[in-house]
């Protein structure tokens, strides 16, 4: 069906499209009478104004962009992105602001959905995520001047405003719980190793476990469950100093873990303990349930909305430090048998 136009609602209300352009955007020129008599012709007919129009008068496209750089399954498979675009959605939908959500595979990409959407101002500002440790979005982004918010850093942002948590304390309480339990050798299972957050946990991970006298070895994964599968018989292949304990980047790894450690006759968590990061439902659907880091990651999406709409509206910002992860235990955790 053919979408309502003001030229629609002049041949209803008998008046000229300049008319109804000054009723529709309160502006002097009309009476009130007939101001009234074209408003309700336009709810009558469903009328909406024109985004694009909107963006072509004042600026704004009253849409902010979020492209997420890997594979499209990621986006069904990991409870993590899920809460983060409902926090930024819970905010935006507030505000009558959409969303417009672009999956790839290519940073250049990327970069280059970026300087289409500006140019053709698809987007008021987008939300910059999976930041890396060379990372050319962050210049690129600079260049244009387009309003953008970066989840992560706040090292390696550049001069755009970030929404962070403090990583390497997280990894730090959860090397300590487990050593705390008799754990001396510790894996990790991680995501790429050219993420930038990936990077602090493994830095910090070395760190306090060689102040704790505690063995560390990390692999690094694509986030996947098969991946997550592959990496955890690797490490309880070992033939020497197998980690008693796991630490592993996502909920969905950890639970593919979990598998492999059944499926190779290790209890858990007598013989292997299990800690996730990001905790979610499926933490606590699975026997034993998972032990996890857990963070309010809707709140993480809110707060980087908070500040895009910010740096959007022109308010000053210097992005913001969201609380610390917490380790949550629960029944895949444990002092080692022997």
């Amino acid at each position: 069906m053919r979408r309502p136009t003001i030229g629609d609602i002049a041949r209803r209300a008998g008046v000229s499209k300049g008319a109804v352009s000054y009723a529709l955007n309160g502006r002097p020129g009309v009476s009130e009478e007939t101001r009234r008599r074209i408003l309700r012709i336009a709810a009558e007919i469903g009328w909406q104004p024109s985004s694009a129009a909107r963006a072509l008068s004042d600026g704004r496209a009253d849409v902010l962009g979020l492209v997420v750089d890997r594979p499209a399954r990621t986006l069904g498979l990991e409870p993590f992105f899920m809460q983060l675009i409902s926090g930024i959605e819970g905010v935006l939908a507030a505000r009558s602001v959409g969303l417009l959500l672009h999956m790839t595979e290519d940073q250049r990409t990327e970069i280059d959905i970026y300087r289409r959407w500006w140019a053709q101002r698809r987007v008021d500002g987008v939300i910059l995520v999976d930041l890396r440790l060379e990372d050319p979005r962050v210049e690129a982004l600079e260049e244009l001047r387009m309003p953008a918010v970066v989840i992560g850093g706040p090292e390696g942002a550049g001069s755009l405003p970030a929404v962070w948590s403090d990583e390497a304390e997280a990894i730090h309480s959860v090397v300590r719980y487990l050593a705390a339990l008799g754990h001396r050798s510790i894996g990790r299972v991680a995501g790429p190793a050219t993420l930038r957050h990936t990077d602090v946990r493994t830095r910090a991970m070395e760190k306090i476990g060689a102040g704790l006298g505690v063995e560390t070895v990390t692999i690094n994964t694509d986030y996947s469950g098969e991946e997550g599968a592959n990496a955890t018989r690797s490490l309880l292949s070992r033939c020497s100093r197998r980690p008693t304990a796991i630490i592993y980047d996502n909920d969905v790894m950890a639970v593919a873990g979990l598998a492999v450690a059944q499926e190779m006759g290790i209890p858990v968590p007598d013989g292997l303990s299990i800690v996730a990061w990001d905790d979610s439902p499926l933490c606590r659907l699975v026997r034993p349930s998972l032990s996890a880091v857990s963070r309010d990651i809707a709140a993480y999406g809110a707060h980087a909305a908070e500040c895009l709409l910010d740096v959007v509206a022109g308010r000053r910002t210097t992005g913001l430090q969201a609380a610390t992860p917490v380790l949550v235990p629960r029944g895949s955790t444990a002092p080692p048998s022997s």
